[in-house]
């Protein structure tokens, strides 16, 4: 089948409480066979395939890991809410993950309408799979503090999740230096032209004129974190 498959039906069955021997049984199959599918260790037959799929109400494409959207329906730019259309009353208490949320999303924008001018397909898709990593490994970091959630929910292992999405984000981070400097890597395409990239604190504010304040906080506080003399002072 493939690695997504046994990972997606042992995340529906944990997650709905449903035991491995009644999930066998409403199946209609041994509970060593359901065992073996969700282990990777034997292949179902499409049959099987759709009758989990209609089991636990999600699509086949879900399944076997072609879209994140369970009904199968394909995301698309306009299925995602715009950061501003958050709604802030969901964070109730302390104002600090409003501020934070804020600080890191105004930021994004300056960067993302700066990948916009200067409109290099593989820098943008590097420094978006970067963000992506950091915001993965904090969310993972998050879920894996209850020990009640099903460790399936993710395709890589609990051991292994930490080394391995800091040596991708090392390895993109190579290849976004090596692109903004001009030098091609790995096939992709550098950066060739950066006079959209030309910047000063004057154009900064004038530019973003919403944002640039945001920014501005974010670089002192990313600096203030990176200052590890300050302990000894």
């Amino acid at each position: 089948m493939n690695d997504s498959f046994p990972r997606i039906i042992t995340l529906l069955r944990t997650e709905r409480n449903i035991t491995q021997k009644d999930a066998a049984k409403d199946l209609n199959i041994s509970q060593a066979l359901l065992s073996h599918y969700e282990r990777g260790a034997r292949e179902c037959g499409l049959d099987f395939l759709i009758k989990i799929a209609d089991y636990y109400g999600v699509s086949c494409d879900y399944l076997l890991g072609r879209t994140s959207d369970r009904s199968g329906a394909k995301l698309t730019v306009s299925d995602i809410p715009e950061p501003d259309q958050a709604d802030d009353n969901l964070l109730k208490g302390s104002t600090l993950p409003i501020l934070n949320k804020k600080l890191i999303a105004n930021s994004l924008n300056i960067i993302f309408d700066l990948l916009q001018k200067v409109d290099n397909h593989d820098l943008t898709n590097q420094i978006s799979l970067y963000q992506m990593i950091s915001v993965y490994k904090m969310f993972r970091l998050l879920y894996s503090a209850n020990q009640q959630n099903s460790s399936s929910f993710f395709s890589v292992s609990e051991n292994t999740f930490k080394g391995f999405s800091d040596a991708s984000m090392s390895i993109i981070e190579s290849h976004i230096s090596s692109l903004a400097a001009g030098r091609e890597i790995d096939g992709m395409e550098p950066l060739k032209d950066t006079g959209p990239l030309e910047m000063s604190f004057d154009s900064i504010n004038r530019d973003y004129q919403l944002y640039a304040s945001s920014l501005m906080n974010l670089i002192r506080s990313a600096e203030k974190a990176m200052d590890f003399t300050q302990e000894n002072k």
